[in-house]
Protein backbone atom coordinates (compact mmCIF):
# COMPACT_ATOMS: atom_id res chain seq x y z
CA UNK A 1 0.00 0.00 0.00
CA UNK A 2 1.57 3.67 -0.91
CA UNK A 3 2.36 5.50 2.05
CA UNK A 4 -0.11 8.78 2.67
CA UNK A 5 2.29 11.47 3.83
CA UNK A 6 1.21 15.11 2.51
CA UNK A 7 -0.38 15.20 -0.54
CA UNK A 8 -0.38 18.84 -2.64
CA UNK A 9 -2.99 19.50 -5.33
CA UNK A 10 -6.25 21.07 -6.72
CA UNK A 11 -9.54 19.67 -4.42
CA UNK A 12 -12.20 19.27 -6.58
CA UNK A 13 -16.02 20.15 -4.83
CA UNK A 14 -18.37 17.72 -5.25
CA UNK A 15 -20.88 18.80 -2.92
CA UNK A 16 -23.60 16.38 -3.56
CA UNK A 17 -24.70 14.20 -0.56
CA UNK A 18 -25.46 10.68 -0.27
CA UNK A 19 -23.18 9.52 -2.92
CA UNK A 20 -22.95 5.37 -2.27
CA UNK A 21 -20.55 2.83 -3.35
CA UNK A 22 -23.01 1.98 -6.38
CA UNK A 23 -22.88 5.44 -7.87
CA UNK A 24 -19.00 5.51 -7.21
CA UNK A 25 -18.65 2.19 -9.16
CA UNK A 26 -21.39 0.44 -10.63
CA UNK A 27 -21.04 -3.38 -10.13
CA UNK A 28 -20.95 -4.84 -13.71
CA UNK A 29 -17.89 -2.47 -13.73
CA UNK A 30 -16.19 -5.03 -11.43
CA UNK A 31 -15.74 -8.44 -13.99
CA UNK A 32 -12.81 -6.29 -15.51
CA UNK A 33 -10.60 -8.22 -13.23
CA UNK A 34 -8.48 -5.25 -13.65
CA UNK A 35 -8.21 -3.22 -10.40
CA UNK A 36 -6.43 -0.19 -12.54
CA UNK A 37 -8.71 0.21 -15.22
CA UNK A 38 -11.59 1.08 -12.02
CA UNK A 39 -10.74 4.51 -12.59
CA UNK A 40 -11.92 5.40 -15.49
CA UNK A 41 -15.57 4.04 -14.68
CA UNK A 42 -15.67 5.78 -11.45
CA UNK A 43 -18.36 8.12 -10.25
CA UNK A 44 -19.25 7.20 -14.26
CA UNK A 45 -22.73 8.01 -13.93
CA UNK A 46 -21.86 11.94 -12.75
CA UNK A 47 -18.70 12.24 -15.27
CA UNK A 48 -20.85 10.96 -18.01
CA UNK A 49 -24.45 11.10 -20.33
CA UNK A 50 -25.60 8.56 -21.23
CA UNK A 51 -24.78 8.30 -24.61
CA UNK A 52 -21.11 8.40 -23.24
CA UNK A 53 -20.07 11.81 -23.99
CA UNK A 54 -19.01 13.83 -20.67
CA UNK A 55 -20.75 15.68 -19.13
CA UNK A 56 -19.79 19.02 -19.20
CA UNK A 57 -22.15 20.45 -16.00
CA UNK A 58 -19.76 17.83 -13.77
CA UNK A 59 -16.85 19.50 -11.49
CA UNK A 60 -14.58 16.30 -12.18
CA UNK A 61 -14.84 17.43 -15.95
CA UNK A 62 -13.46 20.68 -15.71
CA UNK A 63 -9.49 20.60 -16.51
CA UNK A 64 -8.16 22.06 -13.42
CA UNK A 65 -10.07 19.38 -11.15
CA UNK A 66 -9.27 16.18 -13.88
CA UNK A 67 -6.15 14.83 -11.83
CA UNK A 68 -7.00 16.58 -8.70
CA UNK A 69 -6.00 14.30 -5.75
CA UNK A 70 -7.91 16.02 -3.18
CA UNK A 71 -11.77 15.37 -3.39
CA UNK A 72 -14.37 17.96 -1.80
CA UNK A 73 -17.77 16.17 -0.88
CA UNK A 74 -20.92 16.24 0.59
CA UNK A 75 -22.09 14.34 3.63
CA UNK A 76 -22.66 10.67 4.02
CA UNK A 77 -19.75 9.95 1.10
CA UNK A 78 -19.88 6.36 0.09
CA UNK A 79 -23.08 5.13 1.83
CA UNK A 80 -24.72 1.64 0.38
CA UNK A 81 -22.83 -1.27 0.23
CA UNK A 82 -19.75 -2.61 1.77
CA UNK A 83 -18.40 -2.68 -1.94
CA UNK A 84 -14.69 -2.24 -1.30
CA UNK A 85 -13.33 -1.93 -4.83
CA UNK A 86 -15.41 1.80 -4.47
CA UNK A 87 -12.73 2.86 -3.11
CA UNK A 88 -10.32 1.27 -5.29
CA UNK A 89 -12.19 2.84 -7.97
CA UNK A 90 -11.33 6.36 -6.36
CA UNK A 91 -7.78 5.23 -6.11
CA UNK A 92 -7.37 4.15 -9.75
CA UNK A 93 -8.98 7.93 -10.56
CA UNK A 94 -6.04 9.54 -8.70
CA UNK A 95 -7.25 10.69 -5.44
CA UNK A 96 -5.41 10.33 -2.36
CA UNK A 97 -7.60 12.19 0.20
CA UNK A 98 -11.73 12.75 0.70
CA UNK A 99 -12.75 15.40 2.83
CA UNK A 100 -16.44 14.89 3.78
CA UNK A 101 -18.93 16.09 7.25
CA UNK A 102 -19.80 12.18 7.12
CA UNK A 103 -19.16 8.77 5.05
CA UNK A 104 -20.52 5.52 5.45
CA UNK A 105 -19.11 3.19 8.30
CA UNK A 106 -17.50 0.55 6.39
CA UNK A 107 -16.67 2.37 3.03
CA UNK A 108 -15.07 4.52 5.86
CA UNK A 109 -13.40 1.54 7.27
CA UNK A 110 -12.13 0.65 3.33
CA UNK A 111 -10.55 3.61 2.85
CA UNK A 112 -7.69 2.81 5.83
CA UNK A 113 -7.01 -0.45 4.49
CA UNK A 114 -6.10 0.63 0.97
CA UNK A 115 -4.05 4.28 1.21
CA UNK A 116 -7.29 6.42 0.93
CA UNK A 117 -7.60 9.51 3.54
CA UNK A 118 -11.05 9.92 4.51
CA UNK A 119 -11.33 13.50 6.47
CA UNK A 120 -13.82 14.80 8.74
CA UNK A 121 -14.60 18.84 8.79
CA UNK A 122 -17.64 20.32 9.89
CA UNK A 123 -20.14 21.58 6.90
CA UNK A 124 -19.16 25.31 6.97
CA UNK A 125 -15.61 24.55 6.65
CA UNK A 126 -15.76 22.26 3.89
CA UNK A 127 -18.33 25.02 2.15
CA UNK A 128 -15.72 27.47 2.98
CA UNK A 129 -12.49 25.03 1.10
CA UNK A 130 -15.34 24.34 -2.02
CA UNK A 131 -15.57 28.08 -2.29
CA UNK A 132 -12.24 28.56 -2.21
CA UNK A 133 -11.47 25.42 -4.92
CA UNK A 134 -13.49 27.17 -7.46
CA UNK A 135 -12.03 30.83 -6.82
CA UNK A 136 -8.03 30.48 -5.92
CA UNK A 137 -5.38 28.90 -8.08
CA UNK A 138 -3.47 27.85 -5.26
CA UNK A 139 -3.43 24.56 -3.89
CA UNK A 140 -4.30 22.47 -1.14
CA UNK A 141 -2.16 20.40 1.44
CA UNK A 142 -3.13 17.21 3.20
CA UNK A 143 -0.83 16.67 5.81
CA UNK A 144 -1.29 13.51 7.60
CA UNK A 145 1.52 13.99 10.12
CA UNK A 146 0.75 17.02 11.20
CA UNK A 147 -3.20 16.40 10.63
CA UNK A 148 -3.84 19.59 8.77
CA UNK A 149 -5.75 20.50 5.40
CA UNK A 150 -4.20 23.83 4.66
CA UNK A 151 -6.22 25.77 2.24
CA UNK A 152 -5.17 27.83 -0.59
CA UNK A 153 -5.94 30.77 1.94
CA UNK A 154 -3.52 29.72 4.38
CA UNK A 155 -5.96 28.65 6.96
CA UNK A 156 -5.08 25.32 8.62
CA UNK A 157 -7.84 23.29 9.75
CA UNK A 158 -6.84 20.44 12.39
CA UNK A 159 -8.61 17.11 11.87
CA UNK A 160 -8.53 13.82 13.76
CA UNK A 161 -7.75 10.70 13.09
CA UNK A 162 -6.95 6.81 14.96
CA UNK A 163 -3.87 6.57 16.12
CA UNK A 164 -3.34 3.20 14.99
CA UNK A 165 -4.72 3.82 11.45
CA UNK A 166 -2.31 6.96 11.10
CA UNK A 167 0.28 4.80 11.83
CA UNK A 168 -0.27 2.52 9.04
CA UNK A 169 -1.22 5.02 6.60
CA UNK A 170 1.99 6.92 7.14
CA UNK A 171 3.89 3.57 7.06
CA UNK A 172 1.68 1.94 3.89
CA UNK A 173 0.22 -0.83 6.09
CA UNK A 174 -2.56 -2.77 5.92
CA UNK A 175 -3.92 -5.02 9.29
CA UNK A 176 -1.70 -7.73 7.97
CA UNK A 177 1.64 -5.51 7.66
CA UNK A 178 0.67 -3.89 11.35
CA UNK A 179 0.36 -7.27 12.38
CA UNK A 180 3.71 -8.21 11.48
CA UNK A 181 5.59 -5.33 13.23
CA UNK A 182 4.77 -7.57 16.27
CA UNK A 183 6.04 -10.79 14.75
CA UNK A 184 8.91 -11.30 17.56
CA UNK A 185 6.22 -10.92 19.66
CA UNK A 186 4.04 -13.72 18.01
CA UNK A 187 6.75 -15.93 17.82
CA UNK A 188 7.91 -15.93 21.13
CA UNK A 189 3.93 -16.10 22.11
CA UNK A 190 3.97 -19.52 19.92
CA UNK A 191 7.08 -20.62 20.89
CA UNK A 192 5.40 -21.06 24.43
CA UNK A 193 2.19 -21.94 23.49
CA UNK A 194 4.39 -25.37 21.49
CA UNK A 195 5.62 -25.91 24.92
CA UNK A 196 2.43 -25.20 27.28
CA UNK A 197 0.18 -27.00 24.59
CA UNK A 198 1.86 -29.54 22.47
CA UNK A 199 -1.15 -31.64 21.69
CA UNK A 200 -2.90 -28.03 20.01
CA UNK A 201 -0.05 -27.89 17.51
CA UNK A 202 0.85 -31.28 17.09
CA UNK A 203 -3.20 -31.65 15.46
CA UNK A 204 -3.65 -32.90 12.45
CA UNK A 205 0.29 -34.26 12.09
CA UNK A 206 0.74 -37.65 9.48
CA UNK A 207 -2.76 -36.95 8.10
Amino acid sequence: MQPFTTVRGPAAPLMLANIDTDVIIRIERLTTGDAAQLGRYALEALRYLPDGRENPDCVLNVPRYRAAPILLAGPNFGCGSSREPAVTALLAMGLRCIVAESFGDIFYANCFQNGLLPIKLEEAVILDLAKQAGTHTQDFVVDLARQLVVAPSGAEHAFAVDPLRRTALLEGLDDIGLTMKNTAEIDAWQATDRLGRPWIWDLGQGL
